[in-house]
C-alpha cells in the first residue's frame, strides 16, 4: 500500500426495516476534524481525476454502485514515491472508509455497468477550490480499463 492511504471496514447492521451503515465517526482513525462532506457521483465507464490536494484528508466511502480508485505517489522523500495503489470499493462486495493524505494524487473510475455510482467524501475543512491541483488524466499515465 501506498505511504498515507488506509482501509477501515464499516459495519453493516441488518434490520428489519432497513439496514444501517456506518460510515465516519470522530472517534475514528483518520479523523482529523471536520469541515463539509459531500457527494459526487461518477456514471459508468467515466474516469475523474488527476486531482491532489495539498491540505485535506480526504475519507471516502462510497454509497452505490463500484468505484474504482487510483492513487499516485510523487511525492518527495515517500517510500513509495513512483507507485500507483488501485482500491475498488462497493456497498455490496468491499464497504470501507478509504483514507487519503494530502499530498497524493487521485482518480477514480465508475465501474458498476448497471449504474451510476455515488460516494461520499469527509473532508477536514470547508472547500476550496484553490487548495488542490489538478492534472488532465493523460499527464499521469494510466490504462484505467472502463
Amino acid at each position: 500500500m501506498i505511504e498515507g492511504v488506509y482501509l477501515h471496514p464499516l459495519k453493516q447492521i441488518t434490520v428489519p426495516k432497513g439496514d444501517l451503515w456506518h460510515a465516519f465517526k470522530a472517534s475514528d482513525e483518520g479523523f482529523y476534524g471536520f469541515g463539509e462532506a459531500y457527494l459526487t457521483q461518477i456514471k459508468s465507464h467515466q474516469v475523474k481525476g488527476w486531482k491532489r490536494h495539498n491540505r485535506y484528508v480526504l475519507n471516502l466511502v462510497v454509497l452505490v454502485g463500484v468505484v474504482k480508485f487510483v492513487i499516485y505517489d510523487d511525492r518527495e522523500g515517500s517510500i513509495t514515491r513512483g507507485q500507483f495503489q488501485e482500491i475498488v470499493l462497493s456497498p455490496r462486495d468491499n464497504y470501507q472508509r478509504l483514507t487519503v493524505a494530502s499530498g497524493l494524487w487521485m482518480a477514480f473510475a465508475g465501474v458498476d455497468t448497471n449504474q451510476t455510482s455515488m460516494l461520499m467524501d469527509f473532508i477536514p475543512e470547508l472547500h476550496n477550490p484553490d487548495e488542490a491541483d489538478r492534472k488532465e488524466l493523460s499527464e499521469i499515465p494510466y490504462n484505467f480499463n472502463v
